[in-house]
């Protein structure tokens, strides 16, 4: 029996994450940037966390109409760490665009080429081994204005959790950066050859396509 409601209960927060996720980016492309714009408007009191009450009123301001039944549906499976409050990276996990099994698996491909020392984080350190020589190209580096070490720090904040850059990327932000781009991109052959042609990975055998 409980095991039922449980799987019903997935089942409902699945549908109502959909739903939701059609409505908070209908007017983007679905990358974290328009994520972090929905989440900073529910966040009334700027905690930079929600409550069950700001979620609420989000969804209504986002024309959702949830029922009270839905909306703790939806906090509970929102909040994974059981702390009753929802912060930005749960709420980014539910709601970030879908992606096929091959995409992600380029996209941690590309992570790893970048994760020089295999930490699980990407910084500076991990981008002057493996990424220098894209940086020296950039227009900003050629021209004088910025140096080496900054062009890679503008590399690491475009993709890090907008609002709270900190210098590293973890392999949930590297994820959700690119699944904001390959919500932009049909094909998921072209997905593939960009990733491989901007990390300057290995190209896939036609096997495995």
């Amino acid at each position: 029996m409980y095991g039922c409601w449980k799987r019903e209960m997935s089942d409902r927060a699945s549908e109502l994450f959909d739903r939701m996720r059609n409505k908070c980016l209908s007017r983007g492309c679905g990358g974290i940037k328009d994520l972090a714009v929905v989440f900073r408007k529910m966040d009334i009191d700027y905690s930079k966390r929600l409550s069950k009450e700001e979620l609420k009123d989000g969804t209504d301001m986002y024309g959702l109409q949830l029922n009270d039944n839905d909306v703790n549906v939806l906090f509970v499976s929102f909040d994974m760490d059981e702390n009753k409050t929802i912060d930005f990276s749960e709420f980014l996990f539910r709601l970030r665009p879908k992606m096929s099994q091959a995409r992600q698996d380029v996209i941690m491909e590309s992570f790893n080429k970048l994760d020089a020392n295999g930490d699980g984080h990407l910084n500076i350190d991990d981008l002057k081994v493996v990424y220098a020589a894209n940086a020296r190209n950039h227009p900003k580096y050629l021209s004088g204005e910025w140096t080496e070490d900054e062009v890679l720090r503008s590399f690491l904040d475009s993709i890090d959790t907008p609002g709270s850059p900190d210098g590293k990327v973890t392999r949930d932000e590297f994820m959700n950066y690119y699944a904001g781009v390959s919500a932009t991109i049909d094909d998921d052959c072209y997905f593939d050859l960009m990733m491989r042609s901007c990390y300057g990975l290995p190209q896939r055998s036609s096997q495995s396509k």
